[in-house]
């Protein structure tokens, strides 16, 4: 007897792309089983008898990888880049699966990127319901004061919507520009760069250095390795939990 399984479970287990994006891909018709195309997202498969394709590709499930990457200023989070940029996924090209990055930073930023083929461990670790911390160590130009922390912990409207800092941690100062940890539980496009411009800061360096209880640590720049079995269980383990805690600073 074979087990039959949602169609973007699977898809997502075999490395195609986060959950959303496979969802998508059903929508718009890309995906067929059997030859014939399916948009019907709660349509259920079995991967032992049946040939699932996306765009006409045959898709076998991937054993699922966790690698963590030191991604440099320069290179950019896309698996597909028209102008032909540095790409984390240039980062490990001795992993054969089709992996992804979770967490993107752009192009100007640096730090820890999660790659992987596991499209759920991905959906919760972006998905803002599920509140995951992303740590980041941030060099902006001036001082920022008690009102300007005030205000990122309260939150600054920006053009798409309604951004907070969860905690905000003041480190030193560097000449005329000053060293801050920030944590944010959401990861808008570039939002620390834009909550810091709308109060006058301009961020000459980001680093991130934390997803949830996955530290940075002293993996080099441009390097890589593999994910311990206890930061993955950690990881998934704060992937399960839902409630967020008050905001506080120092």
């Amino acid at each position: 007897m074979h087990l039959m399984e949602r169609l973007n479970k699977f898809l997502a287990h075999a490395g195609v792309g986060s959950r959303r994006h496979v969802e998508d891909l059903i929508r718009a018709g890309r995906v067929s089983v059997d030859g014939q195309p399916v948009r019907e997202l709660g349509t259920k498969v079995d991967p032992a008898s049946q040939r699932v394709s996306v765009d006409g590709q045959p898709i076998h499930e991937e054993r699922l990888v966790y690698w963590l990457v030191h991604k440099p200023r320069g290179y950019v989070c896309t698996n597909y880049d028209p102008a032909r940029r540095p790409r984390a996924i240039d980062l490990v090209p001795h992993v054969d699966q089709r992996v992804y990055t979770v967490g993107r930073l752009d192009e100007d930023s640096e730090g820890l990127l999660l790659l992987t083929n596991d499209g759920d461990l991905a959906h919760r670790l972006m998905h803002p319901r599920f509140g995951i911390e992303k740590t980041y160590l941030v060099q902006v130009a001036g001082h920022p004061n008690r009102d300007d922390i005030h205000k990122l912990l309260k939150g600054v409207y920006l053009s798409d919507g309604h951004v907070s800092a969860r905690r905000v941690k003041r480190l030193k100062n560097q000449g005329e520009s000053s060293w801050m940890e920030i944590v944010l539980s959401e990861g808008k496009n570039r939002e620390i760069r834009r909550m810091l411009a709308r109060l006058g800061h301009k961020v000459m360096r980001l680093r991130r250095t934390a997803i949830g209880p996955v530290l940075l640590g002293r993996l080099v720049s441009g390097k890589n390795r593999r994910l311990t079995g206890p930061e993955l269980s950690r990881l998934r383990e704060a992937a399960q939990r839902t409630a967020k805690p008050e905001r506080d600073h120092a």
